[in-house]
């Protein structure tokens, strides 16, 4: 649905993209993840047509970025954390007037169940509902003529608990229900966790990573030793190892590669004076911070 090929895109002096590669594969939901800065929404908006690329190829439903024009945006619902709703309009006039922008492709059955499924109030103007209200009423507004393609930048942003829940489980059920392709940046992995299939992980500006959730949870693992006496890590370590550190009686690491065949060994012949080794599965997000982690200390 998106192919992101070698994009590179400047702001002044700083590089905000530096070879962007990047694949969101049909019908599969694709976590965008990445620290603060690392050039998620300025690809995002790049993708969308929402600010011009220096190099490199974006191709939307077949088509380049930069051509993307009716036809196309009758099939991609956008909504971002910044998006400008009219405050003077309630949902029920909104709705009006996007209506006629999208022709035949609107369904007002489906519109009136979204309406519902969000409890989105019909007399209350779009200024004077809650953050969590708006969000609510711009994704609305992007599924209602049942995009093939659903791109959300930052949808959680600001959103208190039981919002941000109540909004991804109205999410989940449409994505299960349509099964849309779904594009998704997010500083809330444990959200993203629950209805990923695929994540890729950016970095200063390049994707470090990109594979479905299964398959990076498979080769994950936290590895933590103990020791009789105080360790110390050898001078070299591989390179799978990410973050290896010493804490008390301890050495603790996160392994990218793990192999239930082989690893054990290999850490008994690193660590002979270990007595105790535990090795468990992580979660999308320890995974993720494991990886910032790692990028921070090549990047200083």
């Amino acid at each position: 649905m998106i192919t992101i090929r070698d994009l590179h895109k400047r702001f002044g002096r700083h590089d905000a993209l530096r070879g962007v590669d990047l694949e969101v594969p049909q019908g599969k939901v694709t976590a965008f993840l990445g620290p603060n800065g690392a050039g998620k929404t300025t690809t995002i908006k790049c993708a969308m047509n929402l600010v011009d690329r220096d190099s490199g190829e974006v191709s939307v439903l077949g088509t380049d970025a930069r051509q993307l024009a009716r036809p196309q945006w009758q099939r991609i619902g956008y909504v971002s954390e910044n998006r400008q709703l009219p405050g003077w309009m309630t949902v029920p006039k909104l709705m009006n007037y996007l209506r006629p922008m999208y022709g035949a492709h609107w369904d007002r059955d489906f519109e009136k169940k979204m309406t519902a499924l969000f409890e989105l109030p019909l007399k209350t103007r779009l200024g004077s509902m809650s953050r969590g209200q708006r969000m609510k009423a711009a994704l609305l507004s992007a599924l209602a003529y049942r995009p093939q393609l659903v791109v959300l930048d930052e949808p959680f942003s600001g959103l208190d608990a039981l919002v941000r829940d109540e909004f991804l489980l109205g999410l989940l059920e449409l994505t299960e229900a349509e099964g849309w392709t779904v594009w998704i940046s997010s500083h809330d992995i444990e959200e993203v966790d629950r209805f990923a299939d695929r994540v890729a992980i950016i970095d200063s500006g390049r994707v470090d990573l990109q594979e479905d959730v299964d398959t990076l949870r498979e080769r994950f693992r936290s590895v933590e030793l103990w020791f009789d006496s105080e360790p110390v890590l050898p001078p070299a370590v591989p390179e799978t190892w990410l973050n290896p550190q010493v804490a008390g009686r301890t050495i603790l690491f996160s392994d990218s590669n793990y192999d239930e065949s082989r690893s054990a060994t290999v850490l008994s012949h690193v660590f002979p004076a270990s007595r105790r080794l535990e090795v468990r599965r992580m979660t999308l997000r320890e995974i993720f911070v494991a990886l910032a982690r790692s990028y921070r200390t090549k990047n200083s």
